[in-house]
């Protein structure tokens, strides 16, 4: 779920045992992201990103991501377990990631799956929760002096569009 947007815009998915790094790669797809940012976890205190000697740290260390798999880092009790993925730390949107518990497993399932999820994604570099409240004042309003140059920016655009079959789709591109 992206915080601090209202309403929610957020997304279910199933993944099977990955790392970190192709978890990154899922909530990409399935929020819409293009991948053009910095992105980070912050997992029990420590932070996890890419470990590229060309990305930058903004001088935070970070654990690096791809090697940590998924069930390393979960309860074994299948418990509850909260995180936040951060992307862009410019625009700084930040998702909080509930782990719900492990699924009865099901041979027939292809994995990833977006399973639902609420709303469209925020148009990347749009300026993070306030640029985005602003970006959809103006697309509202046609009036608004700002909504012809966002039109010709991004183009039509509907905050309540959401399909979770053409997510789906995305997922399994990665």
């Amino acid at each position: 779920m992206l915080l601090e947007i209202s309403p929610a815009i957020w997304r279910r998915i199933q993944v099977r045992d990955c790392t970190l790094a192709d978890l990154h790669d899922q909530i990409q797809a399935a929020f819409g992201w293009w991948n053009y940012h910095m992105h980070q976890f912050e997992i029990d205190g420590e932070r996890y990103g890419p470990s590229s000697p060309d990305d930058f740290d903004f001088g935070m260390e970070m654990l690096d991501e791809s090697g940590v798999l998924l069930s390393q880092l979960l309860p074994e009790s299948g418990k509850r377990a909260k995180w936040i993925y951060e992307y862009d730390f410019g625009d700084g949107w930040r998702h909080e990631i509930v782990f719900e518990g492990y699924p009865p497993i099901d041979k027939k399932v292809k994995y990833p799956l977006c399973v639902e999820g609420e709303r469209a994604c925020p148009p990347e570099d749009v300026g993070g929760p306030w640029g985005y409240a602003e970006y959809l004042e103006a697309m509202a309003d046609p009036q608004h002096e700002r909504h012809e140059e966002l039109m010709e920016w991004r183009g039509p655009f509907d905050p309540d569009e959401f399909d979770a079959k053409k997510v789906t789709r995305e997922m399994r591109k990665k």
